[in-house]
């Protein structure tokens, strides 16, 4: 009993210490994403004595939330840690250990990541690159299959890297080539998910959520909070917004 003792508190511990280094870097990635943030328009841009528009119909304000609000659990995760200790022990030999396993989640969380933020987000239609993180996160790293989470990952960096280096230039942005790749991509990848759910019956959820997340969200920024969305011209939501805009909005305003 004793030696499972200190082995559960050994897990604690390497727990708390990772909870202190995971603070610091949410923190520092809040605040460098606020500051950025923060060079948008927020109360107005007045241009030759034209405004821009009112403070709630800012591009800021969504971001503004969620960096905030990122900022803050940061915060309470770093208090919490330190609290229990992890503070103290964060540059022990036990704060600073590192396992081969963990090594590879957190580079294919990395790379899922920089491939739809550097790569899809600018380029690709929101819903489908979303779509796509989505069932790539949840199918890499629900049940710790580590060989999922490599293949999650690589269809990742397919999509992003075909985006970024096939439409590099803003004036190319608005191409539909990437998207019809990320749609390939996405399609294949939610295959391997419902192959998946046989087993897992869970998965069977994913493409519902990997669909209707993005949907919800890009609506609610594009047609309630009259906010600016990544790739407005996406192969989805340009088909979407012209419905709204056509078929669906006259019927209350005619």
């Amino acid at each position: 009993m004793g030696e499972i003792h200190f082995d559960t508190k050994a897990e604690i511990d390497i727990t708390r210490a990772r909870d202190f280094w995971g603070a610091l870097v949410l923190i520092a990635l809040s605040v460098f994403f606020l500051i950025k943030t923060f060079e948008i328009p927020l109360w107005g841009e007045n241009r030759a004595g034209v405004s821009g528009g009112d403070w709630y119909n800012s591009a800021a304000i969504v971001p503004l939330f969620i960096f905030g609000s990122m900022l803050a659990l940061s915060i309470v995760l770093l208090i919490t840690a330190v609290r229990a200790g992890g503070g103290a022990r964060a540059f022990s030999q036990i704060g600073l250990g590192w396992d081969r396993a963990e090594a590879l989640r957190f580079a294919t969380i990395g790379a899922m990541l920089l491939a739809y933020i550097g790569g899809l987000v600018p380029r690709v239609d929101f819903i489908l690159c979303s779509g796509l993180l989505i069932t790539a996160l949840i199918y890499g790293f629900y049940g710790g299959h580590m060989l999922r989470a490599v293949t999650a990952a690589t269809v990742m960096v397919v999509a992003g890297l075909f985006a970024f280096l096939v439409f590099p230039a803003q004036e190319n942005w608005a191409a539909k080539g990437d998207d019809w790749v990320t749609l390939a991509l996405f399609v294949g990848l939610t295959i391997l998910v419902l192959r998946a759910s046989q087993e897992t019956r869970v998965l069977r959820f994913v493409p519902l959520i990997a669909v209707t997340a993005p949907v919800v969200l890009v609506c609610a920024m594009a047609f309630g909070f009259r906010q600016n969305v990544p790739a407005r011209g996406g192969l989805l939501f340009a088909q979407i917004e012209y419905h709204y805009y056509v078929t669906l909005r006259p019927l209350w305003k005619d």
